[in-house]
């Protein structure tokens, strides 16, 4: 049997500030609780070491603004490059399945990166999904993300791609941030039924949570038939998180991982650092790994506590089959979208960074390709903390475009920097993994290599 791949980055050097809930010590007790109890030292678990992510790993997804030297630190390449390190190890075989253990978090970085929201700055799972399909050839996957809080960014990314599925519960955005993830977000219109969102009422315990994996959350994943699945492993969902409401324990966390069975698990949130951040990582890698955690337990636990409401559960079984449905009948509206008679489908929204407090204002226009996907142009404006206001314009070219839409989207991006009406102009072409960015007030092209 091969092992469980684990990889620990604390990130000594990087906080919000030296008391923010987001710190090194999230990780440290982890740490040293694995040591104390041998987890570490037990033949089916298998430690690796970090590695930078590189400027073109962050480019394959995101438009940093003005670039992504000035807006991501050393320390979120090498916690995207953990990722990454653990994606090898599972796509080589080395491993039956990898945790990275890392910090900072990433979970609501979206394509356009202004500054920090969510204490996110670079989406490390995306990064990781589109690394694996241009190594690897993968190309459909699924996302699982079981942070207490609405993973919008992984959404944003995926809203437009059919290839993956992204799931999300999480406490009920009217009642935590970021205000987002309700049943009706199903994803966009060529990609429509593979965004599931699940809602769930503070003080959820594991019965309910279960009942979700079990009902909607596995089935769904047996039907979508994901090359890899993904965990983006939030704990914030534990009934002792200090920053939400819910009411899982670590057991109930190993049991979900048990019945997941995620290829890669990559940490995002979780914010009690010494009560229970050490005995949900434990109990995850002993759940991945085929470790008996029967006797997992916190200090406090007191199962009198955790009793599902009726009420509740009758809530959960109707969301359950509201969003199944949803599912399910998501190939019919994607072939309904397709015959409209239109060439681009158009959004505009504002989008809060909560963490530097800064306002963008973004429209979206996605081509409404007969063939293929699509591609999508993204025009945004934000006015910085220095000062500076930038106006940029982007251009994704995912690589399962069909040869119109790249051909198309390649000249966009050459009328664009003719125009000069941004200050900066981004074109991501995942087809030939080439990526590059035009400064119209200077006339300087950037293109981003290794």
């Amino acid at each position: 049997m091969r092992p469980t791949g684990v990889i620990f980055f604390p990130a000594f050097d990087w906080a919000i500030s030296p008391t923010h809930p987001e710190r090194e010590e999230r990780l440290l007790y982890t740490r040293d609780q694995l040591f104390e109890e041998g987890i570490m030292d037990m033949p089916e678990v298998r430690e690796y070491h970090p590695r930078l992510a590189t400027v073109r790993d962050i480019s394959r997804v995101h438009f940093c603004v003005p670039d992504v030297e000035s807006r991501v630190t050393e320390a979120h390449m090498v916690s995207a490059g953990c990722a990454m390190v653990m994606a090898d190890a599972f796509a080589q075989k080395e491993v039956k399945n990898a945790f990275a253990i890392i910090r900072p978090p990433g979970h609501h970085a979206m394509s356009v990166v202004h500054g920090n929201r969510g204490f996110c700055d670079i989406n490390n799972e995306a990064v990781m999904v589109e690394y694996l399909r241009r190594t690897y050839g993968i190309r459909r996957l699924a996302i699982v993300d079981t942070d207490v809080h609405h993973g919008d960014g992984s959404q944003e990314i995926f809203w437009h791609d059919p290839d993956v599925l992204f799931i999300s519960f999480h406490q009920d955005g009217r009642t935590l941030y970021p205000g987002s993830g309700f049943t009706n977000e199903l994803g966009g219109p060529l990609a429509y039924g593979t965004t599931i969102n699940i809602p769930m009422a503070p003080r959820t315990t594991d019965e309910g949570i279960h009942y979700i994996m079990d009902n909607l959350v596995l089935p769904i994943l047996d039907e979508f038939k994901p090359e890899l699945v993904i965990n983006s492993a939030g704990q914030d969902n534990h009934y002792s998180d200090p920053l939400a409401n819910m009411s899982f324990t670590a057991k109930g966390y190993a049991i979900l991982n048990q019945k997941l069975k995620p290829d890669i698990a990559v940490l995002e949130g979780g914010y009690s650092v010494e009560t229970a951040l050490p005995y949900i990582n434990m109990g995850i890698i002993m759940a991945m790994a085929g470790i008996d955690f029967s006797n997992l337990r916190e200090p406090d636990y007191d199962p009198s506590r955790f009793k599902e409401t009726a009420k509740n559960m009758d809530y959960i079984r109707s969301l359950v089959q509201q969003q199944l449905a949803n599912f399910r009948g998501r190939e019919k509206v994607v072939e309904a979208n397709r015959k409209q008679d239109r060439e681009f489908y158009g959004t505009s929204r504002s989008i809060f960074y909560d963490t530097d407090y800064l306002q963008e204002e973004q429209r979206l226009d996605l081509r409404m390709c007969p063939d293929c996907c699509g591609y999508r142009r993204i025009s945004s404006s934000c006015a910085h903390r220095s000062g500076r206001n930038y106006s940029v314009y982007c251009i994704c070219l995912p690589a399962a475009c069909c040869p119109a839409c790249a051909e198309r989207a390649r000249g966009d991006y050459e009328d664009m920097k003719k125009k000069r009406d941004y200050g900066h102009v981004y074109l991501q072409d995942r087809i030939n993994d080439d990526y590059r960015t035009f400064e119209t007030k200077t006339g300087h092209e950037t293109v981003i290599e290794d």
